[in-house]
C-alpha cells in the first residue's frame, strides 16, 4: 500500500514538473511576441490544460493515450517497484533537462524510465516492443508533421493576407495568438496528463492481485479522481513557469513574430489532435519545435538556426535510452530495499 501511495504522489509530482518543464511549449511564442506577459501567459495555458480534462472525459469519452502508456510493459511483468523506479528516473531526467534548459520530452522520459526498469527486472521480453517502436517513431514523425503543417499553413496564410497592410495584419495575428495558444495548451493537456494517468493506472492494476486497497482490474476501473488529479497537477505546474526553456523555444530556433506564432501553435495543435485520435503519446516539445522550424523555413532556410535544432534532436534521441538506463539503475537500488 505504501509503495502504491508513493507512486501516486511521485506520479503527480512528475506531472507537476512536466507542467513547468513543458510550459514553454504553450507560451514561448506568445511571450516572445509580447502578446501576453509571462505571468498572463502561464495562467492562460494552465486554464486550457485543465479544460482538456473535460474534453477527454465528456467529449472524447475515454483516455486512449493513458491506455497506450499503461501497456508499454506487458501486464504480467508489471510490479510496483518497477513502476516506482521508472517514475523516479523520469523525475531525475526531467529536472536535469529543465536545469540545463534542454526542451526534451517528458513523455519519452516517463516511458523510457518505465521500460528500463522493467527490462532490468525481467529482460527484454517484458516490454511491448510494438508500442515502444511506435512511440519512438514519433520522436521523428511528430516534429516532421508539425513542420510540414506549419510550412503549408504559412503559405496559405501569407497568400490570404497578401493585400492586407502589415500593421493591420500584425494586430490580427496578435489577437489570433490567444486562440492558437489556447488550442495548443488544450492539446498539451490532452496528451501529457494522460501519460501519468497511464502509469498510475498500471500501478493500480499491479496492486489488484496483491489485494491492496485502490487496486483495479482494468484501466476502465480507474476512479475519476486519478484523471482529475493528473490534469490539475499539470495545470499547476504550467502556472509555475519554466523560463529557461521558454528562451530556447521562443527565440533561439528562429525569430518569431505574431504571424509565425499563430502558425506554429496552430500547426502544433493540429498535430497533437491527430495523435490524440491515434492514441499515440507524443512530445509536445518535439511538436512545437518542428512547427517553429517549419515557420522559419517558409521564409528561407537560413532563417532557422540549424545548429540549435541539431542539438535539440540529439537530446530527443538520447531521452529514451538515458532515462531507460536511469530506470534500470534505480530499480537495482530499489530491489535492495523492497
Amino acid at each position: 500500500m505504501i509503495i502504491l501511495i508513493a507512486i501516486i504522489i511521485l506520479g503527480l509530482l512528475f506531472d507537476y514538473i512536466n507542467g513547468f518543464h513543458d510550459a514553454a511549449n504553450s507560451i514561448a511564442t506568445i511571450v516572445s511576441t509580447k502578446v501576453l506577459t509571462p505571468f498572463q501567459a502561464v495562467l492562460w495555458a494552465a486554464f486550457f490544460n485543465f479544460v482538456a480534462f473535460f474534453i477527454s472525459k465528456y467529449l472524447i469519452g475515454d483516455f486512449g493515450i493513458a491506455n497506450t502508456v499503461s501497456k508499454t510493459v506487458y501486464q504480467q511483468y508489471i510490479t510496483l517497484p518497477i513502476i516506482l523506479a521508472g517514475v523516479i528516473a523520469a523525475i531525475i531526467w526531467n529536472l536535469f533537462t529543465w536545469w540545463r534548459g534542454i526542451p526534451s520530452s517528458s513523455s519519452h522520459t516517463l516511458i523510457g524510465g518505465f521500460a528500463g526498469s522493467a527490462i532490468m527486472a525481467n529482460g527484454w521480453q517484458a516490454i511491448h516492443s510494438a508500442i515502444i517502436l511506435k512511440i519512438a517513431a514519433f520522436i521523428f514523425l511528430a516534429p516532421f508533421i508539425g513542420m510540414l503543417i506549419a510550412l503549408i499553413l504559412s503559405y496559405i496564410v501569407l497568400y490570404a493576407c497578401r493585400r492586407v497592410s502589415h500593421l493591420r495584419a500584425e494586430v490580427w495575428f496578435k489577437r489570433l495568438q490567444l486562440v492558437s495558444s489556447a488550442l495548443f495548451s488544450t492539446g498539451h493537456g490532452l496528451n501529457d496528463s494522460q501519460k501519468v494517468m497511464g502509469i498510475i493506472a498500471a500501478a493500480m492494476i499491479a496492486a489488484h492481485p496483491l489485494g491492496i486497497g485502490m487496486g483495479v482490474e482494468t484501466i476502465d476501473d480507474v476512479p475519476d479522481w486519478v484523471a482529475f488529479a493528473c490534469f490539475v497537477a499539470i495545470s499547476i505546474g504550467t502556472m509555475s513557469g519554466g523560463w529557461r526553456i521558454v528562451k530556447t523555444m521562443g527565440s533561439k530556433i528562429t525569430k518569431v513574430t505574431p504571424f509565425e506564432g499563430v502558425v506554429a501553435e496552430t500547426a502544433g495543435a493540429i498535430t497533437l489532435y491527430i495523435t490524440e485520435y491515434l492514441k499515440i503519446p507524443v512530445s509536445t516539445t518535439h511538436t512545437i519545435a518542428g512547427s517553429i522550424v517549419g515557420v522559419g523555413a517558409s521564409k528561407r532556410l537560413s532563417a532557422v538556426r540549424w545548429g540549435i535544432t541539431k542539438n535539440l534532436m540529439v537530446a530527443w534521441v538520447l531521452t529514451i535510452p538515458v532515462s531507460g538506463l536511469l530506470g534500470a539503475g534505480i530499480y537495482l537500488i530499489c530491489s535492495l530495499f523492497l
